[in-house]
């Protein structure tokens, strides 16, 4: 193998790596957006009722609060030159739903519909970054 096959690795991992942190701001910031203007309708498509003055402040804290910064910190993570803890933060934020899921679905069941399609969705961006990880 030559040394620029060698030397390029890391640079086409490190693409992919931008690429998929890139993705994972789109989705989340463009779901945050759509939380935030139609909440009604997001929230349904999830399974969540919203009451109340307290229901909406919690489902906007959590939809569209989180899901911002996450998308927010994929995008300075996918910045070149940028240290790679953010890749690593952003994966444990992503991967920390589908966790919190299966300690629902331990007492209730799986998801289903949409909700399992988001699943799907953040078990393969999440696990895609730690793949992604540079080597140490």
């Amino acid at each position: 193998m030559s040394v620029q096959t060698v030397a390029a690795a890391p640079a086409r991992k490190q693409g992919w790596q931008r690429r998929v942190l890139h993705l994972i701001a789109y989705a989340y910031g463009l779901s945050a957006v759509a939380c935030l203007l139609f909440a009604d309708d997001m929230a349904a498509g999830m399974g969540i009722f919203l009451n109340g003055v307290d229901g909406y402040s919690q489902f906007y804290a959590s939809h569209v609060g989180v899901w911002g910064a996450t998308a927010l910190l994929a995008l300075f993570a996918a910045r070149q030159g940028e240290p790679p803890v953010l890749g690593d933060i952003t994966a444990m934020l992503v991967l920390a739903q589908p966790a919190g899921r299966l300690f629902a679905a331990i007492s209730f069941g799986l998801p289903q519909g949409f909700v399992l399609f988001m699943c799907a969705m953040e078990l393969t961006a999440g696990l895609a970054l730690l793949l992604l990880r540079p080597a140490r």
